[in-house]
């Protein structure tokens, strides 16, 4: 970017910045560059043939976040960092901004290489360096995340020649007398600090009792759908009826306590549904679901230590 352009640039970000910018807030909570080890070699242009620059892979990082934090699609959010001086901002005014075709390619490139995983690992480590580790406990849940059933019949195959907008992972399933299509993404959040610990993205009919995200040593509080399920930490699960044995009142005052405990549990969803409008998806596999829902997940994390800090516990 030529010195004028990028001094043009930020003058007008003054303009922002002094009506509030919680982006700025948002990208000073973590080392971004800690995360580049991770992504590097994804990419090789130096052949003789040469090839267009690879945007950065930070900057193409911070993109992924940006598009999960306001529900964007590829192509809108192309159009968004084009638009918007903020999020140039949050970016670092790249010299070039990546189209909707790299960033698809970008995703596709971290999952299918296993280090969409070691982004979360990362995120993680630092999230615990600062303190933030588990201490009281963690909280286990599930929730749906639905995607677009098309119009062919229930048994019609779904693959790569599939004439449908049907999800080729998706699956139904019935909670509640109500039918869901698409994924679950089961999550664990420690009660300390209301961050996200762990995540597994699955197909919808997948039970929640079938994904343990639990560690050794860990209390874990669940709800009644993990009834009878193993937990690898100390199951603080809550207990249910069983044909011809009600449980008692000791179990009815112990579900309201652990209950209490889950509570705070659900606002990761409700801000992933409410705030971000990921709670539905428009990719076709687990694979990519999963790859979103790890950026979902990450957005959510930010939102949470920007909280913290302003609380003062970091």
């Amino acid at each position: 970017m030529s010195s004028f352009i990028d001094f043009a640039f930020r003058e007008e970000y003054e303009r922002v910045k002094r009506l509030g910018d919680r982006l700025s807030d948002i990208e000073k909570l973590i080392d971004w560059e800690a995360f580049r080890p991770i992504l590097e070699g994804m990419y090789d242009n130096k052949t003789e043939k040469g090839g267009r620059p690879n945007i950065d892979e930070i900057v193409m990082i911070k993109v992924l976040i940006l598009q999960e934090w306001h529900g964007l699609s590829d192509p809108e959010l192309e159009r968004q960092i084009t638009d918007r001086i903020s999020f140039r901002k949050f970016l670092g005014f790249p010299d070039a901004i990546p189209d909707f075709s790299t960033v698809w390619t970008f995703r596709e490139r971290l999952s299918k290489t296993g280090r969409v995983k070691k982004v979360w690992q990362e995120l993680q480590r630092q999230l615990d360096s600062k303190g933030l580790k588990v201490k009281k406990g963690v909280i286990q849940d599930a929730t749906f995340i639905t995607s677009d059933a098309g119009h062919a019949r229930a048994d019609k195959p779904r693959g790569d020649e599939a004439k449908t907008r049907r999800s080729r992972d998706g699956t139904w399933t019935k909670k509640n007398s109500k039918s869901y299509f698409g994924f679950k993404l089961h999550s664990k959040s420690d009660i300390d600090y209301g961050l996200i610990r762990d995540i597994e993205t699955t197909t919808a009919s997948v039970h929640d009792n079938q994904v343990d995200l639990t560690k050794p040593g860990e209390v874990a509080y669940r709800d009644k759908g993990y009834f009878g399920a193993p937990s690898k930490g100390y199951s603080a699960t809550m207990r249910r009826s069983v044909r011809g044995h009600p449980i008692g009142i000791r179990d009815i005052l112990r579900n309201k306590r652990i209950s209490k405990k889950r509570a705070p549990g659900e606002r990761p969803y409700s801000v992933i549904k409410n705030v971000f409008k990921s709670g539905h998806t428009t990719v076709t596999t687990v694979t990519r679901v999963a790859a979103k829902m790890v950026f979902v997940s990450f957005g959510f994390n930010l939102f949470q230590l920007l909280t913290l800090r302003k609380q003062g516990v970091v």
